[in-house]
């Protein structure tokens, strides 16, 4: 899987809402803070474990217990409740529970008849 990069709107808004939060500390190393946000995602994007986190994102133990000290303080809790009440609607999802679509469609195959 390739790296993910934030664009700079997207982490102006991360960092905005990190400042505010006491238990992340985001410090006087910005791309250091960036960086580690960025190696979080891809770990959530690619499924992959922790040990197979590409080298460019920094040591995967310390990200991995940077990332777990945000766990038990509710860092990652309090953030995505915060996007999840700002969408940014850059992406829409449909799913069949709303398209309707005729029986025809359903893939059956028609009844022959047999003489």
């Amino acid at each position: 899987m390739t790296t993910v990069k934030l664009t700079d709107e997207q982490w102006t808004k991360v960092r905005a809402v990190l400042e505010k939060e006491p238990n992340a500390y985001v410090g006087s190393d910005e791309a250091e803070s960036r960086r580690f946000v960025e190696a979080v995602i891809w770990i959530s994007r690619s499924g992959a474990q922790w040990r197979l986190l590409p080298e460019e994102y920094g040591n995967w133990n310390s990200v991995y217990k940077r990332f777990a000290r945000w766990c038990d303080k509710g860092v990652w809790e309090r953030m995505l409740a915060h996007f999840a009440d700002d969408p940014d609607m850059e992406n829409g999802m449909v799913d069949s529970t709303i398209v309707r679509a005729h029986a025809c469609a359903a893939g059956t195959t028609k009844k022959r008849q047999t003489s």
